[in-house]
Protein backbone atom coordinates (compact mmCIF):
# COMPACT_ATOMS: atom_id res chain seq x y z
CA UNK A 1 0.00 0.00 0.00
CA UNK A 2 2.86 2.38 0.76
CA UNK A 3 4.17 1.57 -2.60
CA UNK A 4 0.29 2.81 -3.98
CA UNK A 5 0.47 6.05 -2.59
CA UNK A 6 3.11 7.81 -4.24
CA UNK A 7 1.64 5.94 -7.56
CA UNK A 8 -1.28 7.47 -6.43
CA UNK A 9 -0.45 10.95 -6.46
CA UNK A 10 1.80 10.91 -9.61
CA UNK A 11 -0.94 9.80 -11.30
CA UNK A 12 -3.33 12.97 -10.05
CA UNK A 13 -0.61 15.55 -10.80
CA UNK A 14 -0.08 13.89 -14.52
CA UNK A 15 -3.99 14.11 -14.79
CA UNK A 16 -4.09 17.69 -13.26
CA UNK A 17 -0.82 18.82 -15.34
CA UNK A 18 -2.61 17.06 -18.21
CA UNK A 19 -5.89 19.51 -17.75
CA UNK A 20 -4.15 22.46 -17.66
CA UNK A 21 -2.22 21.97 -20.92
CA UNK A 22 -6.00 21.17 -22.61
CA UNK A 23 -7.01 24.49 -20.85
CA UNK A 24 -3.86 26.44 -21.98
CA UNK A 25 -4.43 24.93 -25.45
CA UNK A 26 -8.31 25.65 -25.38
CA UNK A 27 -7.10 29.44 -24.33
CA UNK A 28 -4.59 29.39 -26.99
CA UNK A 29 -7.47 28.49 -30.03
CA UNK A 30 -9.56 30.16 -28.53
CA UNK A 31 -7.37 33.57 -28.94
CA UNK A 32 -6.88 32.46 -32.14
CA UNK A 33 -10.31 32.19 -32.78
CA UNK A 34 -11.06 35.73 -31.26
CA UNK A 35 -8.36 36.89 -33.39
CA UNK A 36 -9.64 35.60 -36.15
CA UNK A 37 -13.01 36.36 -35.70
CA UNK A 38 -11.59 40.54 -35.17
CA UNK A 39 -9.99 40.76 -38.63
CA UNK A 40 -11.90 39.73 -41.65
CA UNK A 41 -10.56 37.38 -43.69
CA UNK A 42 -8.46 37.97 -46.82
CA UNK A 43 -11.48 36.69 -49.21
CA UNK A 44 -13.99 39.09 -47.20
CA UNK A 45 -11.89 42.13 -49.31
CA UNK A 46 -11.88 40.64 -52.76
CA UNK A 47 -15.49 41.06 -53.67
CA UNK A 48 -15.20 44.45 -51.79
CA UNK A 49 -12.78 45.47 -54.31
CA UNK A 50 -14.84 44.66 -57.20
CA UNK A 51 -18.13 46.44 -56.15
CA UNK A 52 -16.80 49.55 -57.41
CA UNK A 53 -16.65 49.10 -60.90
CA UNK A 54 -19.92 47.96 -60.85
CA UNK A 55 -20.62 51.00 -59.02
CA UNK A 56 -18.91 53.12 -61.32
CA UNK A 57 -20.84 51.94 -64.43
CA UNK A 58 -23.97 52.07 -62.50
CA UNK A 59 -23.30 55.68 -61.21
CA UNK A 60 -20.59 57.73 -62.51
CA UNK A 61 -17.87 58.51 -60.42
CA UNK A 62 -18.37 62.25 -58.78
CA UNK A 63 -16.26 64.07 -60.75
CA UNK A 64 -18.38 63.14 -63.57
CA UNK A 65 -21.47 63.85 -62.41
CA UNK A 66 -23.40 66.38 -63.89
CA UNK A 67 -24.23 68.93 -61.15
CA UNK A 68 -23.85 72.21 -60.68
CA UNK A 69 -20.60 73.39 -61.77
CA UNK A 70 -18.81 73.04 -58.62
CA UNK A 71 -21.05 75.32 -56.58
CA UNK A 72 -20.15 78.22 -59.15
CA UNK A 73 -22.54 80.69 -59.97
CA UNK A 74 -23.35 82.11 -64.18
CA UNK A 75 -20.29 83.82 -64.99
CA UNK A 76 -20.33 87.65 -66.90
CA UNK A 77 -18.66 87.29 -69.70
CA UNK A 78 -16.64 90.74 -70.78
CA UNK A 79 -16.21 91.81 -74.12
CA UNK A 80 -12.17 92.67 -75.18
CA UNK A 81 -11.31 96.14 -76.61
CA UNK A 82 -10.41 95.74 -80.48
CA UNK A 83 -11.42 94.13 -83.42
CA UNK A 84 -12.63 90.60 -82.84
CA UNK A 85 -10.14 87.95 -83.85
CA UNK A 86 -9.71 85.67 -87.08
CA UNK A 87 -9.44 82.48 -85.33
CA UNK A 88 -11.16 80.67 -82.49
CA UNK A 89 -9.33 81.45 -79.24
CA UNK A 90 -9.45 79.40 -76.34
CA UNK A 91 -8.96 80.11 -72.65
CA UNK A 92 -8.92 78.23 -69.29
CA UNK A 93 -10.34 80.23 -66.70
CA UNK A 94 -10.25 77.43 -64.98
CA UNK A 95 -8.94 73.83 -65.35
CA UNK A 96 -10.77 71.26 -64.34
CA UNK A 97 -9.49 68.20 -62.53
CA UNK A 98 -11.92 65.01 -63.78
CA UNK A 99 -12.23 63.60 -67.30
CA UNK A 100 -10.78 65.46 -70.05
CA UNK A 101 -13.23 65.55 -73.18
CA UNK A 102 -12.51 63.78 -76.13
CA UNK A 103 -14.42 63.48 -79.81
CA UNK A 104 -17.35 61.51 -79.27
CA UNK A 105 -18.38 61.92 -75.78
CA UNK A 106 -21.30 62.99 -74.67
CA UNK A 107 -20.20 65.95 -72.10
CA UNK A 108 -22.91 68.20 -70.29
CA UNK A 109 -22.08 71.78 -70.25
CA UNK A 110 -23.79 75.23 -68.69
CA UNK A 111 -22.60 78.08 -70.87
CA UNK A 112 -23.32 81.70 -71.47
CA UNK A 113 -23.20 83.42 -74.98
CA UNK A 114 -22.26 86.74 -75.83
CA UNK A 115 -22.07 88.59 -79.02
CA UNK A 116 -18.84 90.44 -79.66
CA UNK A 117 -20.41 93.32 -81.43
CA UNK A 118 -23.15 93.75 -79.77
CA UNK A 119 -21.75 93.20 -76.20
CA UNK A 120 -25.57 91.35 -75.80
CA UNK A 121 -26.28 88.28 -74.10
CA UNK A 122 -28.40 85.82 -76.10
CA UNK A 123 -28.32 82.70 -74.62
CA UNK A 124 -27.85 81.02 -71.15
CA UNK A 125 -28.14 77.48 -70.68
CA UNK A 126 -27.54 78.99 -66.40
CA UNK A 127 -31.34 80.72 -67.05
CA UNK A 128 -32.74 77.42 -68.00
CA UNK A 129 -31.61 76.00 -64.86
CA UNK A 130 -30.33 72.64 -66.40
CA UNK A 131 -27.09 71.91 -67.94
CA UNK A 132 -26.70 71.37 -71.82
CA UNK A 133 -25.86 68.00 -73.15
CA UNK A 134 -24.33 66.96 -76.42
CA UNK A 135 -21.79 65.04 -78.63
CA UNK A 136 -18.60 66.08 -79.24
CA UNK A 137 -17.38 66.24 -83.08
CA UNK A 138 -20.94 64.99 -84.16
CA UNK A 139 -21.54 68.25 -85.57
CA UNK A 140 -24.76 68.96 -82.67
CA UNK A 141 -23.12 72.35 -82.15
CA UNK A 142 -21.03 74.87 -83.86
CA UNK A 143 -18.02 73.77 -84.99
CA UNK A 144 -16.36 76.34 -82.53
CA UNK A 145 -17.86 74.45 -79.75
CA UNK A 146 -16.40 71.11 -81.37
CA UNK A 147 -13.32 72.42 -81.60
CA UNK A 148 -13.26 74.41 -78.37
CA UNK A 149 -14.53 72.19 -75.66
CA UNK A 150 -12.18 68.92 -76.65
CA UNK A 151 -9.45 68.52 -74.45
CA UNK A 152 -11.46 70.11 -71.26
CA UNK A 153 -11.72 68.57 -67.81
CA UNK A 154 -14.66 68.72 -65.78
CA UNK A 155 -14.73 71.36 -63.69
CA UNK A 156 -13.29 73.36 -65.75
CA UNK A 157 -14.31 76.69 -66.90
CA UNK A 158 -13.38 77.85 -70.40
CA UNK A 159 -13.65 81.21 -72.80
CA UNK A 160 -14.25 80.26 -76.18
CA UNK A 161 -13.86 83.57 -78.83
CA UNK A 162 -15.53 82.02 -81.82
CA UNK A 163 -14.98 83.92 -85.22
CA UNK A 164 -18.07 83.40 -87.26
CA UNK A 165 -16.92 81.34 -90.37
CA UNK A 166 -16.68 78.25 -86.77
CA UNK A 167 -20.44 80.24 -85.89
CA UNK A 168 -22.92 80.66 -87.97
CA UNK A 169 -21.64 82.55 -91.12
CA UNK A 170 -23.05 84.81 -93.26
CA UNK A 171 -26.70 83.79 -92.07
CA UNK A 172 -26.35 84.68 -88.58
CA UNK A 173 -29.20 83.03 -86.14
CA UNK A 174 -31.62 85.71 -86.41
CA UNK A 175 -32.91 87.73 -84.68
CA UNK A 176 -30.29 86.81 -81.77
CA UNK A 177 -26.88 86.58 -83.33
CA UNK A 178 -26.40 88.73 -86.57
CA UNK A 179 -24.48 88.10 -89.88
CA UNK A 180 -20.67 87.57 -89.41
CA UNK A 181 -20.99 87.77 -85.93
CA UNK A 182 -17.90 86.75 -83.50
CA UNK A 183 -19.28 84.99 -80.45
CA UNK A 184 -17.91 84.44 -77.66
CA UNK A 185 -18.85 81.51 -74.73
CA UNK A 186 -17.56 80.81 -71.24
CA UNK A 187 -18.23 76.98 -70.87
CA UNK A 188 -18.38 74.91 -67.43
CA UNK A 189 -18.12 71.23 -68.11
CA UNK A 190 -20.03 69.11 -66.24
CA UNK A 191 -19.77 65.63 -66.82
CA UNK A 192 -18.31 63.35 -69.59
CA UNK A 193 -19.76 60.08 -70.68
Amino acid sequence: MKRLTPIFFVCIALAVAGCGGDDSTTESTDTTQATTTESPPAESTAPKAAKPEATRKAKPEPSKQAKPAGGKTKPKVTVPSGPPPKQLEIEDIEVGSGATAKEGDVVSVQYVGVGYGSGEEFDASWDRGEPFPFQLGAGMVIAGWDQGVEGMKVGGRRELIIPPGLAYGQAGSPPAIGPNETLIFVIDLLAVE
